[in-house]
């Protein structure tokens, strides 16, 4: 396959919003890696621009509304002929995957996972009705589908590839393991953190179109602040987040220094000023762009074993991994006042990004299997996508021309 032209579409299921969500700039960082590549990127998305939408302006990146449901997306890549076309969530496939292999069937078909959908949601619901994890949905009928029928599938976790393996045997020459992309922290970095007494407060920072973020601020507000206040009566809790909906603004409490504060104009600087995040996350899946930044800006953290699954590997957590509410307000209190542990904290965090999540250790490889895969012989050796691209598609595809038609009317 000739895959020389370099030229890439990207269908997102939103305009990224790196300053909103970690899915924002998980795909900024997609991005700057094919432009780094010299691609010719187009980023088409059905979807409507909001005042945080990532300006693309500024870079070699073409932009394309579409439409859901019409045949003017077809005659778009028809004239654009992609060499490869990468879709933003199984749902984003489902709707356009068919387009595109009707009309570049030499197309290399990637799907960004952002995380399991159906992981998040089998716990999600396994936390609300008390029982066990079922993994076997709808949702995740929907979602493996759309993994079998790409030719790869990009996983942010390897907990998540080892389900995808495991549990739902998808072969893996069918995923690739590809973290967030960061740029390694140096000496000079951290020498100009804000050091241990400069800082205050505790810290929780999250998009709250969000379900787990939403709900991992309520556990604060009524388990884990009402606790933590009595140890530490000058600290104060200050939320901050994307998409702050009224639910979450009554949880303010200012007489108990607890703020709802709203969006965060810059993440990283805002949780550079606390010294501690604290977010005890009860459900989710994939990887948590919060620990990220805040690792990022020397900021330790406590989390639950969800929060930091797939994260540190070998290594120990810039902070305590703890499910207990008891133990985790003790250990809370051991970080904030222990300047000594404080600082073990945030070099663990060095050692987290440098040795895990290094744009240096993934970047090039990346680029090499993708243009080095033989697109022929990986999709015979993949019969079973071969016979979803052949039969469950054309589901979506009657479906999709009927609403096409009824638009007509």
């Amino acid at each position: 396959m000739n895959r020389s032209a370099k030229k890439l579409l990207i269908i997102g299921l939103v305009w990224p919003e790196p300053t909103s969500s970690a899915a924002g700039t998980r795909m900024i960082q997609l991005v700057d890696l094919f432009l780094h590549k010299d691609y010719e990127i187009t980023f088409a998305s059905a979807a409507s621009k909001s005042d945080f939408s990532y300006d693309f302006s500024q870079t070699s990146v073409i932009e394309q509304q579409i439409k859901l449901n019409d045949e003017s997306f077809n005659s778009f890549l028809k004239t654009l002929n992609p060499s490869i076309v990468m879709f933003d969530r199984f749902m984003v496939e489902e709707q356009y995957g068919w387009r595109v292999q009707q009309e570049c069937p030499d197309a290399l078909r990637i799907l960004d996972t952002e995380d399991l959908h159906c992981l998040r949601s089998a716990r999600q619901q396994s936390g609300k009705k008390q029982t066990e994890i079922n993994l076997f949905s709808d949702t995740a009928k929907r979602e493996i589908a759309s993994i079998l029928r790409c030719d790869l599938s990009l996983i942010i976790s390897e907990v998540e590839m080892k389900i995808l393996e495991e549990t739902f045997k998808v072969d893996s020459s069918l995923l690739y393991y590809l973290p967030f992309l960061e740029k390694e922290i140096t000496a000079e970095m951290v020498q100009n953190w804000i050091p241990f007494a400069e800082r205050t407060d505790f810290v929780f920072i999250g998009n709250f179109l969000h379900e787990p973020n939403f709900n991992t601020v309520q556990n604060l507000k009524t388990k884990v602040w009402p606790l933590l206040r009595k140890k530490l009566p000058n600290a104060s809790m200050n939320i901050y987040g994307a998409y702050t909906s009224p639910k979450v603004l009554q949880l303010e409490n200012k007489n108990e220094k607890f703020f709802v504060k709203g969006r965060a104009l810059n993440a990283k600087e805002t949780i550079a000023k606390h010294k501690i995040l604290f977010a005890p996350i009860q459900f989710g899946a994939g990887v948590k762009g919060k620990f990220i930044d805040a690792m990022q800006v020397g900021t330790p953290s406590i989390t639950t074993s969800v929060g930091a699954e797939a994260m540190r590997g070998g290594l120990d957590w810039n902070g305590f991994i703890e499910d207990d509410v008891e133990i985790s307000v003790k250990k809370a209190v051991e970080l904030y006042e222990n300047k000594t542990i404080w600082l073990l904290a945030q070099q663990n965090g060095v050692r987290i990004i440098n040795e895990r999540y290094s744009s240096l250790h993934f970047a090039e490889k990346f680029i090499t299997v993708i243009e080095k895969l033989d697109l022929e012989k990986h999709r015979q050796e993949n019969f079973i996508g071969q016979i979803l691209n052949h039969h469950t598609t054309q589901s979506t595809k009657y479906m999709s021309l009927w609403i096409e038609e009824k638009n007509k009317k």
